[in-house]
Formats: structure tokens, sequence, C-alpha cells
């Protein structure tokens, strides 16, 4: 069996589920081979350029233009309209990718191939099954098709959304965002402290994202300013400029403090941390929620982020930081209260959903074996 896993490369939470996914498949079916592909830049590289720097450029120099765009984008008009027609065009380029590659199935963690792959499926040029992971906790319009054979939401207020706005119960499975098998492995926190020269005492996890986004200088630097006695880890991502000028922060600081580039440890990172600071992108929420991680939001994308924010908050999991003022008081409360902390976690774990990778590898074989 051979299936296919397509992407697009706006942030990397999209990359991140694919490449979960595709580790529990190898693991629950050692005998497929799993491909999984950046669909935009094997279709068109030019029109991938387009995209990703037109959406990392608006995020960075205009958010409100961005919250503008991704609203219309849900109104099926307009943006909406023209993001399906552009996605039908190039579906002709991905039916020759399947020609060649000849998957048993496909999925989706981006609506822009699952667009394309609806397109195909209507025009009867696909009979492979095919599925859509959303990798937000809120439902977007784009990811409205019932060409689909499965859609994987993170929850089940999402699945009565989606029944509400027309598609069939039957093939929505409310599994959660997939995440690496490796952040259910058992760990050893005091080991885990010496491996990264860090003390036994409350830890704060710094995390802006793959690209290092959300404002996390002034969180930095709040962090090291305050009276609270906490030790600090910061993960800048891609973003090395942000790396260094942190680190300049912490040397005048003498709180403890960790800084890392791109990582893919943020498992273990999470694991001797007693608190999250990030923006709420969807997968970096899913593997906070798993390992049961009370979290502070900043800088949240308008749009899907201000969705999960709200969902986080509702649910008792997260408070929403909107003054750097606000961010050392809150903090000051939650580290003198620990039923506060416990309290957050429990939700926290009661949201998670550990074994959502193996689930959805699990529907894939039976949508595949028939």
């Amino acid at each position: 069996m051979r299936v296919l896993i397509l992407y697009v490369s706006v942030g990397t939470g999209h990359m991140k589920a694919a490449e979960a996914l595709k580790e529990s498949i190898e693991r629950q079916f050692p005998d497929w081979k799993v491909d999984v592909l950046d669909a935009l830049k094997y279709i068109n590289p030019v029109i991938d350029k387009i995209v990703v720097s037109s959406y990392l450029g608006t995020l960075k120099r205009n958010p409100k233009l961005y919250s503008m765009i991704y609203t219309a984008s849900g109104t099926g008009t307009g943006i909406y309209d023209t993001s399906k027609a552009v996605n039908k065009l190039l579906s002709y380029k991905l039916k020759s990718l399947i020609n060649d590659y000849k998957p048993s199935a496909v999925v989706c963690t981006h609506p822009f191939p699952m667009q394309m792959l609806s397109s195909l499926k209507r025009k009867n040029k696909l009979n492979i099954p095919t599925m859509a992971i959303l990798t937000d906790y809120v439902v977007h319009s784009l990811w409205l098709d019932s060409g689909m054979d499965a859609f994987i939401v993170a929850n089940d207020n999402m699945k009565s959304e989606m029944i509400r706005r027309g598609i069939p119960d039957n093939i929505i499975f409310p599994y959660g965002i997939p995440v690496s098998p490796k952040f259910l492995a058992s760990t050893n926190k005091k080991d885990l402290l010496l491996k990264y020269g860090m003390e036994d005492k409350f830890t704060v996890l710094v995390m802006g994202g793959g690209m290092g986004f959300g404002n996390i200088e002034k969180t930095m630097a709040s962090l090291l300013d305050c009276n609270v006695d906490i030790q600090i880890i910061a993960v800048t991502g891609t973003n090395q400029k942000l790396k260094f000028q942190l680190e300049e922060y912490a040397a005048q600081s003498s709180k403890k403090v960790l800084i890392l580039s791109y990582t893919d440890r943020v498992n273990e990172l999470m694991d001797i941390s007693d608190l999250l600071i990030t923006k709420p992108g969807g997968m970096t929420v899913s593997e906070a929620l798993v390992k049961g991680l009370p979290i502070f939001i900043i800088s949240p994308i308008p749009g899907q982020e201000e969705g999960n924010a709200n969902f986080l908050i509702r649910s008792g999991v997260a408070n929403k930081i909107d003054s750097f003022n606000n961010l050392v008081s809150i903090l000051s409360q939650v580290t003198n209260d620990p039923y506060t902390l416990k309290i957050m976690r429990e939700n926290s774990k009661e949201l998670g959903k550990p074994h959502s990778a193996h689930d959805i590898a699990a529907l894939l074989g039976k949508l595949v074996t028939g």
C-alpha cells in the first residue's frame, strides 16, 4: 500500500501534522510506503512562493489586513470562490502526480490540496480514499467540501459545527490533531533537567511557532525583569535574529535561561516545563494538551488562532495575556496558587488526544482495505 500526505508550507503545523501521521502509519503498517509532500511546491513553485511570501508578509506587516482576508475567505464569496477556482485549475497537475505515484489513499493537512482532490473526485477522476485533517480548533469554510471520504477534527464541537454546515455526520471523526508518538513516551524529569543544564524549579517554556512569530522579545524582557522565581526556556524556531536578541537579554539577567532555535525535542522541553507561553497554533496547542501543560496565550494570529485561543480559555486550560504587566501579574498568581495550576493541568490532559495519530492511521487502514 502507498499513502500520499499533502501539506502547504504556511507555518510548520501542517507539515508537522503530516509527519506525525506518517510516523504512526509506518508503526502500524510497516509494509506501507508513506510520502509527505508540499503540494504547492510540487505543483507550481511560483504560486507556492507567492502564496507563502504573501501569507508571511501580511502576518508580519499588517495582521489586521490578514484578519480581514481570513474573514472574507470564509464567506463563500470573493476570496473563497477564488481559492476554489484556482485549486480546481491546479488539480490537473495533482492528478498527474497521483497517476505517477499510484497511492492507495491521499491525506491532506491543508485545505488547498483538499480542494484539488475534491475537484478531481467530483469529476470522477479519482476513486481512492481521501482524508482531510483540520489542524485548528475551529472550522473554516475552506474545509467544507463534501468530496472527501473522511474529515478529522479536533473535538466534538467542531464535528457539530461541520454537520450544521452540511458535512455528513458519518464522515467526521473527532480524533484530534495528530502529534508525534514521541510525545507519548515516558521520560525522567531529573535526567532531562540534567541534560539541558536546568534547575529543579518552576520552569516557563516560551515558544513562537516554527518561525518564531509572536511578541517573544517583549515577553522575554518581562519574564527576565520580573521578581517571580522562575527559570526560562525559549524556542525561537528558524528565526535566528530573534535567538541572538534573546541571548543578549539573557546575558544581562540573573535568571537561568536556555535559548534554542528549531528543535525536534519539544516533547522533552514540555516534560520539564510547568507552563507554556505561546501563540496558539493548532500543532503546538495539541502537543501541550497531550503533555498536560497550562498555557498563557500571546500574540494569536487573527482568525484561526484567535478561535483556538477562545476555545482554550473556555475550556479552562489557558489565560490570554493582553499586556506585559498582565503577564507578570498572572504569572505571580499561578506560581503562588498550586491548585489553579493543578486544575489547568487536569483540564489540559482531559482535552488532549494522545492517540490521535494512531486512531487516524487505523481509520486510514479501514478506508484502504474496505
